[in-house]
């Protein structure tokens, strides 16, 4: 067995990295969920999250994944039948569409290159000739983690408003939340979905939705079987600093920090700095001679980059050289991209000095599987954060 000295460098595109700061607030003794504490705390850490997602709303906390986020945004807002619109962006647009479907939805599904995101000239077609009204709810994935694309949110909320049409705007923000711009109010969602693995800096564990008074009034009338899931009694109970299940309390001890460090590098700065290391990566990239997966410059991500190799080169071998030689994860090529392309994500706790740590990693590895990369890749990157 291979000793390892120094620490992992896991830069996939979450669960990313945790705050020594998280980790240590996390460690505190699990206190009473009924208490007065814990009052104080699950009401502190509910108002912190509201200039996160750029909402005055109410904001849900479910102990659970991102995927269990996606299935609370869909039963309490749509009825059996109802007709949701969705972009394939890539393999987690997809799945969302599946459990869409799972769940007795009928999706009507924009296909896609998995290159693009969602297109809003297709969301202002299809909507324009939704006469009657009959699709419900608009799904955007907005930043794809397989893929490196971010949706442009904005413009598919100016497509509903164009057409003039009532559909719910429900978001996936879970590789996004607290890495890229994102106003919930501001730019129109009714409801967002998101994770705590990621740009909140936190193991996996919670999950989110924040909603509009909108998306309140459609959960009154939504058909769809809930109990869990239904936003009603945790709302309620949020009222006084409590929730109807037993919370993740540690997990919230943690994400209470997380939201302290957020507030004090500021939500700009945070924004700035994930733009500044995205193009750095994609300097590298092009260094390299090799290409973003991303085809749309207004869509490149500030979270991640996937790199697509050449036809015939095999990514996973790449990764396989970086884990083995110098204890770095990348991350995978997922559902069609599978071998294609590896994904090296820089979000959430991240500085300068990792990312060229993680770039000098990738670097070798392409060179030791065979890639005919000289060193500009990493200089423009260096070079790129000298000098912005």
């Amino acid at each position: 067995m291979t000793f390892r000295t120094g620490r992992h460098f896991l830069q996939i595109p979450g669960p990313t990295n945790v705050p020594d700061r998280v980790l240590r607030a996390m460690s505190a003794p699990t206190l009473d969920h009924r208490g007065p504490e814990f009052a104080d705390l699950a009401r502190r850490v509910l108002d912190a999250l509201k200039p996160v997602f750029g909402t005055s709303g109410p904001v849900v906390v479910y102990p659970s994944s991102g995927t269990g986020a996606w299935e609370a945004a869909l039963v309490n807002t749509l009825s059996p039948g109802d007709r949701v619109l969705c972009f394939e962006t890539g393999h987690f647009a997809s799945l969302w569409r599946e459990m869409a479907q799972s769940l007795g939805l009928e999706v009507e599904f924009v296909p896609g290159d998995w290159r693009h995101g969602a297109s809003p000239e297709a969301a202002a077609e299809r909507l324009d000739a939704d006469i009657a009204h009959r699709i419900k709810a608009v799904c955007v994935v907005h930043n794809e983690t397989s893929t490196g694309v971010t949706s442009r949110v904005p413009e598919i909320r100016a497509a509903l408003d164009a057409a003039d049409h009532p559909a719910l705007l429900l978001v996936d923000t879970v590789s996004s939340l607290g890495s890229l711009e994102y106003r919930h109010d501001a730019w129109g969602v009714d409801v967002t979905v998101t994770g705590s693995q990621k740009g909140l800096m936190l193991p996996p564990g919670l999950g989110f939705n924040a909603v509009s008074e909108k998306a309140l009034d459609a959960s009154r009338a939504a058909r769809l079987p809930r109990s869990f899931w239904d936003w009603t009694p945790v709302i309620d109970a949020n009222e006084a600093g409590f929730f109807p299940y037993t919370p993740a309390t540690n997990l919230l001890y943690g994400l209470d920090e997380a939201l302290r460090m957020l507030a004090e590098e500021g939500l700009e700065q945070v924004w700035a700095r994930h733009a500044r290391h995205a193009a750095a990566t994609r300097a590298a990239v092009r260094g390299w001679g090799l290409d973003v997966l991303c085809a749309d410059e207004r869509e490149y991500s500030g979270s991640l980059t996937a790199v697509l190799l050449p036809d015939g080169r095999d990514a996973d071998a790449v990764r396989k050289i970086v884990l083995e030689r110098f204890d770095m994860s990348l991350g995978t090529g997922l559902g069609r991209l599978a071998g294609k392309v590896f994904r090296i994500g820089h979000l959430g706790h991240f500085n300068d000095l990792t990312l060229a740590g993680t770039l000098a990693g990738v670097q070798m590895g392409l060179e030791l599987a065979g890639h005919s990369v000289g060193p500009d890749g990493l200089a423009a990157a260096l070079d790129h954060l000298r000098t912005n």
